[in-house]
């Protein structure tokens, strides 16, 4: 992966867009791996992912991003590369429920999460002996009505001081002040319990459960001021039944909580994901 790039492309639909691409990355030297694209009719715009070979380019990086820069004017693009010799690091927030922050914390030893988890951030300190023993620092920082704004801030210096790329709210039940969500546009993913846009806010498993519903669901989304409202990046159900009591849901529900926000650090880890509109495309 450290001489692979990804190239992420987001403009107004038009002729001659993938051409360009290919010719530009054709003209330096670098060999396309693979490619995917997406045009929406609607909103008449037009997305692209392409991953390329670094090893066999004839210029250097410079020259590479001049040239897909000059592309990018003239097609009106927002576009951006990563290089896979970067490892992004990523900071996890977390509560008293652990089943999400354990379950990334084993994909990340298992190799399986291209990043560096720089912190678990929490507001009690239950998850220290977790964080400890896969060797990830913890940070304890309590947070009350009177204390929220000071807690924010102190997390923001030991995320800053970090470089964090990523936040990750594994069950973090607190609310993000639109400040500090402002600070990391599309760079702060949340789990939410409920197949949204049902059941937003607190409790979503007991609102399943009064109005017996069949299927539950879990969400993943980037954070938005708007709670339960960002754009949302993976979704699983699993069927459910008059049997189930609240604590039935809660159980199925953790297994598809894990599955869905581990999900959704990896695609966004791996450059697959672009938000428009409130929305998102993710490339396979």
């Amino acid at each position: 992966m450290d001489r692979v790039a990804t190239l992420l492309v987001a403009c107004p639909d038009r002729k001659g867009i993938v051409a360009s691409l290919a010719q530009v990355l054709y003209g330096h030297g670098a060999n396309i791996l693979d490619s995917d694209q997406h045009t929406d009719p609607v909103a008449a715009l037009f997305f692209q992912r392409i991953r390329f070979d670094l090893s066999t380019l004839t210029t250097d990086k410079v020259a590479l991003e001049h040239g897909i820069k000059e592309v990018g004017e003239r097609f009106q693009m927002d576009w951006r590369l990563a290089y896979g010799h970067h490892k992004r690091k990523i900071a996890i927030f977390a509560s008293k429920q652990e089943h999400c922050l354990y379950d990334l914390l084993i994909r990340y030893r298992a190799g399986e999460l291209a990043c560096e988890v720089a912190m678990v951030i929490s507001n009690h300190p239950d998850a220290e002996p977790i964080a400890r023993h896969f060797d990830v620092p913890f940070h304890h920082i309590p947070v009350t009505a009177a204390t929220k704004a000071e807690a924010e801030e102190k997390a923001c210096e030991l995320i800053a001081a970090a470089n964090v790329d990523l936040i990750v709210l594994a069950r973090y039940m607190q609310i993000l002040s639109a400040e500090l969500v402002a600070k990391f546009p599309s760079r702060i993913i949340n789990i939410h319990h409920s197949f949204l846009p049902a059941f937003v806010g607190a409790n979503p498993y007991r609102q399943a459960y009064v109005k017996g519903v069949k299927l539950i669901g879990a969400t993943s989304h980037y954070v938005t001021a708007d709670l339960d409202q960002g754009p949302i990046i993976e979704q699983a159900t699993i069927r459910c039944s008059h049997r189930d009591s609240v604590d039935d849901l809660v159980r199925k529900g953790r297994d598809l909580e894990k599955r869905v926000l581990a999900a959704a650090v990896r695609y966004h880890l791996e450059d697959r994901i672009l938000v428009y509109a409130g929305k998102t495309v993710v490339f396979d």
